[in-house]
């Protein structure tokens, strides 16, 4: 049986993207992993074992393009109202929550965030599917 273990993404600057990701998510260094034209950085949430790489790659100067293929990370939080008001406040930035229905019913409450390389990250509330 197959188990997730991390998911990449390349980002131009280190640093900018630890600190956003800490911030933002709580995620803590793992493990960071020092190559001749790159480094792979590992971010944990102390509640989880699944890790977010992230690669840098030293020569690289220009964003990189992320394409039309729609695709995000997810994270649960308890509180996704509170968690968009903190977003708000402290500048991040966040689409509006999302009331996701399907069949009358609530499937998923949501926002998205958009980290310094433009990728998204869905901010789900706890329960449902999603407990």
């Amino acid at each position: 049986m197959a188990k997730p273990v991390h998911s990449m993404i390349r980002v131009l600057d280190e640093e900018r993207s630890r600190a956003y990701y800490a911030r933002a998510f709580g995620l803590e260094l793992a493990e960071r992993i020092g190559f001749d034209g790159f480094a792979l950085i590992y971010l944990r949430h102390p509640s989880s074992p699944f890790e977010l790489e992230l690669t840098v790659n030293f020569d690289r100067t220009e964003p990189y393009e992320l394409g039309n293929g729609y695709g995000h990370l997810a994270v649960v939080v308890d509180d996704v109202d509170a968690e968009h008001a903190r977003f708000t406040q402290e500048g991040l930035p966040a689409t509006a929550v999302k009331d996701f229905q399907h069949e009358g019913k609530t499937l998923a409450r949501f926002f998205f965030a958009t980290d310094p390389d433009g990728y998204k990250i869905e901010v789900i509330q706890k329960g449902g599917r999603f407990a």
